[in-house]
């Protein structure tokens, strides 16, 4: 099961063949390096002030009158931005994964930025 939820031992937890790879952390689990969560904290702090930006100029946008696919498409990109965000802040005891997942994250806001700016 990629996601194992309020597991209390610091060790991944392993389900037949696949590992744990989102858990929260346990009370033991050694700390995340201050550098480590203060670079993810301001990566997601961008990522946030971007999706706040096209917010509003999607605000702007439906005040004059847009179509009717607009706000959904732009809704759902914005919350696959943020579930992959959140993915890299559960698994950042990971080394690489938490990331891939805020480069991930990326994606769909850029998608969400250019769809705000030309339409």
């Amino acid at each position: 099961m990629p996601f194992g939820g309020w597991e209390r031992t610091p060790a991944a937890v392993v389900y037949g063949e696949a590992e744990t790879l989102f858990r929260f952390p346990a009370p033991d689990d050694p700390a995340p390096s201050t550098a480590r969560l203060l670079t993810m904290s301001l990566y997601s702090a961008a990522l946030g002030l971007a999706g706040v930006g096209v917010s509003v100029r999607a605000f702007v946008t439906v005040l004059g009158g847009a179509s009717v696919w607009y706000v959904p498409v732009l809704a759902f990109l914005g919350l696959v931005s943020v579930a992959l965000a959140v993915g890299s802040f559960l698994s950042i005891h990971r080394p690489a994964l938490p990331w891939l997942l805020l480069m991930a994250a990326t994606g769909p806001l850029a998608i969400d930025v250019m769809i705000a700016v030309m339409y």
